[in-house]
């Protein structure tokens, strides 16, 4: 039998408790953990129970013993701990957004193909069943050709205010579209292919922080195909969905009314209505989309399967919320160039 992929874990947010437990799940060890807020370390390492903690991931990295680390500190943090990574020959999973600018995303890339470790972006999404089920749908036709995309993902962070490494620009880069729309401009690229043009409008309507609390983008795919992207931090409650509309059936997922599902209404029956069609419900077992992306993670590592989400993938999508920040700072659509591949 293999022995356990061992991994450490830079940052004890929120977030960190959702990748610590997919590991475990998937049989990975944690083996080190680093923060520098001294009482959310101790805290978090008594709990997983692990004994090596670090204030400086410099150290970390330079006393070894692990193959894997995951990145779950403020985006500021990204790159800086992916090119240390890179450098001590470990895998990397590092959270969404990727980076706070392209040119970053591009030094983590390279870093990392030159080291012959892999980069995978923490963009669960479209690790989750619904997403992956909704993806073969469309590649087989069932809903023919796509017309429109709805995507949204939107919050009120607990009635707990913004957290602080969310609230600057310093910080987190950006608002809600950075944050929220990050994942699903992914969303958006993985279920409609390439966007080419995109016309947002932003705001901060309810809190005291410098980036925008809500935001909403228009796109254009390069199919054709039209899309829209909701994102909030002055919603109630949690609300994550998707809605894909094709020329012969549309494909439906929210967690917003009880367990999420997934509805592929069509016209296979003889005298439906305008308001009755067929429909086939999807429902899942097994991990959610964190443990279902970490364990794509360390297949990957293992030699098994493509990365789920490679840093490319992740570079698109912040290439995408910040060509919608200009379009909101100037009021007008603007298009994208093609990809650019990132250079060695």
């Amino acid at each position: 039998m293999d022995a356990p992929v061992r991994v450490a874990v830079i940052g004890t947010g929120a977030i960190s408790q959702s990748h610590v437990a997919a590991y475990r799940a998937a049989g990975a060890s944690i083996v080190a953990v680093c923060d520098v807020n001294e009482a959310s370390l101790a805290e978090r390492a008594k709990a997983w129970g692990v004994e090596r903690r670090y204030r400086d991931y410099h150290a970390m990295f330079a006393d070894g013993g692990f193959d894997v680390v995951s990145i779950a500190a403020p985006t500021a943090v990204h790159h800086p701990a992916t090119l240390a990574a890179a450098e001590a020959g470990v895998h990397v999973l590092v959270e969404k957004p990727i980076a706070l600018s392209i040119e970053l995303a591009d030094e983590m890339i390279a870093a990392c193909r030159r080291a012959g470790v892999l980069l995978q972006v923490n963009h669960q999404l479209r690790s989750s069943a619904a997403a992956q089920r909704a993806r073969e749908l469309i590649e087989e036709g069932a809903i023919g050709r796509v017309t429109y995309l709805r995507l949204r993902q939107a919050h009120d962070w607990a009635g707990l205010g913004v957290r602080p490494s969310f609230a600057t620009r310093a910080s987190s880069g950006g608002g809600t579209l950075l944050d929220n729309g990050c994942h699903l401009m992914d969303l958006a690229r993985y279920l409609g292919g390439p966007v080419e043009e995109v016309y947002a409008r932003a705001a901060t309507l309810q809190y005291d922080v410098e980036v925008e609390d809500t935001a909403v983008v228009s796109l254009r795919f390069a199919s054709g195909a039209l899309g829209s992207v909701e994102t909030a931090w002055t919603a109630t409650g949690w609300e994550e969905g998707f809605w894909v509309y094709g020329t012969e059936g549309a494909l439906e997922h929210t967690n917003r009314f009880g367990p999420p599902v997934l509805r592929h209404s069509h016209r296979t029956s003889p005298g439906t209505t305008w308001g009755e069609t067929d429909v086939t419900t999807y429902e899942f077992a097994g991990g959610g989309p964190h443990a279902r992306h970490i364990a794509a993670f360390l297949e990957a590592i293992a030699g098994r399967a493509p990365v789920a989400c490679t840093g490319e993938d992740g570079r698109e999508a912040v290439r995408l919320v910040l060509r919608a920040y200009d379009s909101a700072a100037s009021g007008t659509p603007l298009t994208l160039a093609p990809v650019a591949a990132a250079a060695d």
